[in-house]
C-alpha cells in the first residue's frame, strides 16, 4: 500500500483528533500555577538591595538541582515545540484547536517551576537564565518529520517527560516541589494519552506506514532537552541517581506504549511493515540488553563506593 500523504492523514484522522480533544477537555482539571509556589519564601536579590544567591541557600541536593534544571530548560523551549506541531498539524479543525490548547497547558509548566526555584533559591538564577537563553537560541528542530513520526515521537516523549517530572519530584524529598512536579506530570500524562490514541487510529488506517514511523522513533529517540548546555553530563547524573535511565526508558516508556498499540500482534502489514516490526523488535531487545548492562555497572559502582566508605581509615 502506498504511503498516505499528510493532507490525507490529517483528513482521515480528524474525527479521532476531535473525539480525543473533547475527551481531553472533559478530563483535564483546571489548576492555578501560583497556588503551587511558596511565595512567602521569596526575597529580593542583590540588584534590589537583597541577598545574592549562594549555594548554601538551596535546600536541594546537587542531583535534584540538576534534574530540576534539565526539566525546566526542556519546558522552556515551548516556542520551538509549538512551531513544530503547528507545522505538522496545521491550524484548521480540531488539529489546530489541539495545538493551541496543548501549548497553553504546556506554557504554565516552565514558569511555575521557575517561580518555585527562584523563591526557594533552589538554583543559581544567573546560570539558569544563561542556560535558558542558550537553549532557546538553539531551539528545537524536528527536521520536518512526517506527521506519523511526529505523533509517535510525542507519544514517547510526553510519557518520558511525565516519568522524569514525577521521579524528580520524589527525589527532591521536598513536599512542595513534589506536589508541583506531580501536578505537571499529570498534564504530561493526559497529553501522552491524546497522542497515543492518534497513533492507535493511524495503525488501523495505515498499519505499515505507522509501524515504520514507530520504529524510526524508537530507534532514533532523543529527549527534546538534548540541546541543553551540558545535557550529556547531566543526563548521566540523572541516570546514575535512577531519575531517568535506560531501564526506565525500556520498562516504563517504550514497552507500555508498544503493548498499548498492539504492535506485536498487528495484522495487515505489507513487506515494509513486517520489516519495520522486525527492526523494532531488534531495537527493543538491544535497548533491554543495554539497560541491563547499565544497571549492572551502576550496582557495581555503588558497591565499590559503599566498600570504600565502610573501610577502616588508616591513621
Amino acid at each position: 500500500m502506498a504511503a498516505l500523504e499528510s493532507a490525507h492523514l490529517l483528513a482521515e484522522l480528524e474525527s479521532t483528533v476531535e473525539d480525543n480533544l473533547n475527551r481531553h477537555l472533559a478530563t483535564a482539571d483546571e489548576w492555578m500555577p501560583h497556588e503551587y509556589v511558596p511565595w512567602s519564601l521569596g526575597r529580593d536579590f542583590a540588584d534590589l538591595g537583597g541577598e545574592p544567591w549562594e549555594l548554601a541557600q538551596s535546600r536541594l541536593s546537587p542531583i535534584a538541582r540538576t534534574a530540576l534544571e534539565v526539566n525546566l530548560l526542556t519546558e522552556d523551549n515551548l516556542p520551538s515545540y509549538h512551531r513544530e506541531i503547528d507545522r505538522a498539524f496545521g491550524r484548521e479543525s480540531a488539529w489546530g484547536t489541539w495545538v493551541n490548547r496543548w501549548t497553553a497547558e504546556e506554557g504554565r509548566h516552565a514558569f511555575c517551576i521557575r517561580d518555585y526555584l527562584l523563591v526557594t533559591r533552589g538554583v543559581d538564577p544567573v546560570e539558569l537564565e544563561r542556560a535558558r537563553m542558550e537553549t532557546m537560541e538553539v531551539g528545537y528542530d524536528s527536521v520536518d518529520k512526517p506527521l506519523l513520526n511526529v505523533c509517535a515521537y510525542v507519544s514517547f516523549q510526553e510519557l518520558a517527560t511525565r516519568v522524569s517530572h514525577r521521579n524528580t519530584g520524589r527525589y527532591t524529598e521536598e513536599p512542595v516541589a513534589e506536589k508541583l512536579l506531580s501536578r505537571v506530570a499529570k498534564d504530561e500524562n493526559l497529553h501522552m494519552i491524546f497522542y497515543r490514541n492518534i497513533v492507535s487510529a493511524a495503525l488501523q488506517l495505515t498499519p505499515s506506514q505507522t509501524m515504520r514511523a514507530i520504529t524510526e522513533e524508537v530507534v532514533g529517540f532523543q529527549m527534546p532537552g538534548n540541546i541543553i548546555p551540558g545535557f550529556s553530563r547531566k543526563a548521566v547524573a540523572m541516570a546514575k541517581a535512577g531519575i531517568y535511565d535506560l531501564r526506565i526508558h525500556h520498562d516504563d516508556i517504550v514497552t507500555p506504549l508498544l503493548r498499548q498499540w498492539g504492535v506485536w500482534d498487528l495484522e495487515g502489514l505489507d513487506a515494509d511493515g513486517e520489516k519495520a516490526r522486525e527492526e523494532l523488535a531488534a531495537a527493543v531487545a538491544a535497548l533491554d540488553a543495554e539497560a541491563a548492562r547499565f544497571v549492572e555497572r551502576r550496582a557495581e559502582a555503588a558497591a565499590k563506593k559503599a566498600a570504600r566508605t565502610s573501610a577502616p581509615q588508616v591513621t
